[in-house]
């Protein structure tokens, strides 16, 4: 299993502030749900790393 392993899963994906000044990505999936907070820092740098992902998946494509 890793990254290139294809799923056949549907999830639900939530992103926003929490009342304690983090920001939590929510997954619900198959009745399970996994709430990930971080601080806003470390939120700016997963953003980061996502637009790589994009950029580098748009390559890919051409």
């Amino acid at each position: 299993m890793g990254i290139n392993t294809e799923r056949d899963i549907e999830a639900n994906l939530q992103i926003g502030p929490t009342d304690k000044g983090m920001v939590r990505i929510f997954v619900e999936a198959q009745g399970i749900e996994v709430p990930m907070d971080f601080a806003p820092e470390e939120a700016e740098e997963i953003a980061t790393e996502i637009r790589a992902a994009a950029e580098a998946a748009r390559g890919l494509k051409r």
